[in-house]
């Protein structure tokens, strides 16, 4: 297991880059080397730019801490302009995550919250390109020092690291003698999975655990159950996540009732949000609790009117090697791919038959919601049950003891 055949996964199995495409990556300053060895990897396989936008943390906190309120209350619109040139141009985008956990802890809730909110304000505009799936898109991860011994804080920096590094291998199946063809069982596992649950035209779904989860999500007419498989407007086929266990679907955004716990933290902006309940009432967020950040989680979902809905909707199992490994990431890409998950804001307009074609309106009427923030947050744990309900009322067991049964 190497940084090359990680970086060969993603830009060969992942993206698909071949002769001719354009490849926009975003990235942590900690994380450069890597980010060389994708970009190598890119233009190997025929890549016409490899456009890299790196990010640093010290900076990102200094600037958190001590800009003035009014600048943080502007994002300058030229960064919609670049972002809408690529996309037009048919851009892959690459997102590597692993940031520290804890960047912004200490920092008023409020300023951070403004300035997110300022951002998605502007940028709104591209997140069409990757929400419908018009360009191909992709989130992995590569671990910091700072994340590295949140996971690991018993290690030294370096021996951290190289832990870290080791069970993110294990969790893309480069450990294994045969990754690609791994994949490709692993893909089909879950391609069947979200077939048979679109054959049941489920109308709504009933979440409980020990914890005291007691929820219900209904779903929109003509929704669609998506695995781990996307395809792009160009017809190229590509994974948004690596690792990927999930089967995802977008819910009525004003069909949600009742009450959901928490089970893993929640990494918001830079600050850490745990041990969490949330209440909803004829689909808002109309009460939020929280021992660890509720500021934070109050603030996300007052960013704008959808923020307090959900647009998503995720089975993973509890077998999961995720989850299996025992393991807190402290990362929202790998402990979604641990957990049953829902998400506050954007749904995939992808998650309903001919959704991607619709205006906002059509959407809409349909119950699928619209935000800037798109947050994904962990529910499942080895208790969860969930039935489906047809509109005629016929219950299927989905979830028993936090895995499938289908």
């Amino acid at each position: 297991m190497n940084d090359r055949k990680y970086a060969e996964l993603i830009i060969k199995e992942a993206l698909k880059i071949k002769k001719g495409s354009i490849l926009v990556i975003n990235a942590n300053t900690e994380v450069l080397p890597f980010v060389r060895e994708v970009a190598e990897q890119a233009y190997e396989a025929g890549a016409a730019e490899v456009k890299v936008n790196m990010r640093d943390e010290i900076l990102q906190r200094l600037n958190a801490a001590n800009m003035s309120e009014e600048r943080l209350a502007h994002f300058g619109t030229y960064h919609l302009d670049e972002a809408i040139d690529y996309a037009e141009d048919g851009a892959c985008y690459l997102s590597i995550t692993g940031g520290d956990p804890d960047l912004l802890k200490g920092i008023d809730p409020k300023r951070i919250a403004l300035a997110s909110k300022t951002a998605g304000a502007v940028m709104k505009p591209a997140m069409k390109y990757t929400m419908n799936d018009m360009n191909s898109w992709c989130v992995v991860g590569y671990p910091t020092k700072a994340w590295a011994k949140k996971v690991f804080p018993d290690f030294s920096d370096e021996e951290s690291i190289q832990k870290l590094k080791e069970e993110i291998y294990k969790t893309v199946r480069l450990d294994r003698e045969d990754p690609i063809a791994a994949w490709n069982e692993h893909l089909d596992i879950l391609t069947k999975r979200a077939n048979k649950l679109n054959d049941m035209n489920l109308d709504r779904l009933h979440y409980t655990t020990k914890k005291g989860t007691d929820l219900t999500i209904g779903l929109p007419k003509g929704h669609i159950w998506v695995g781990a498989i996307s395809t792009d407007d160009r017809g190229t086929e590509f994974l948004p996540n690596l690792p990927t266990e999930e089967i995802f679907s977008a819910p009525d955004k004003n069909r949600v009732d009742g009450v959901v716990y928490s089970t893993k933290p929640l990494n918001l902006d830079g600050s850490l949000v745990d041990h969490f309940k949330v209440v909803f009432k004829e689909g808002k967020a109309v009460e939020v609790n929280a021992k660890v950040g509720e500021q934070n989680l109050k603030d996300l979902i007052k960013t704008d009117e959808g923020s307090c809905y959900l647009g998503e909707v995720a089975l993973v199992s509890v077998e999961s090697p995720i989850n299996r490994s025992g393991l807190v990431f402290m990362n929202t890409l790998f402990d979604e791919n641990a957990s049953c998950h829902l998400a506050f804001g954007a749904a995939y307009p992808t998650c309903v038959k001919g959704g991607e074609k619709m205006s906002d309106e059509e959407l809409a009427a349909l119950g699928i919601n619209d935000s800037q923030k798109h947050v994904d947050f962990m529910v499942g744990d080895e208790t969860l049950e969930i039935t489906g309900y047809d509109a005629e009322g016929k219950a299927y067991k989905i979830f028993e003891n936090g895995d499938f049964v289908i």
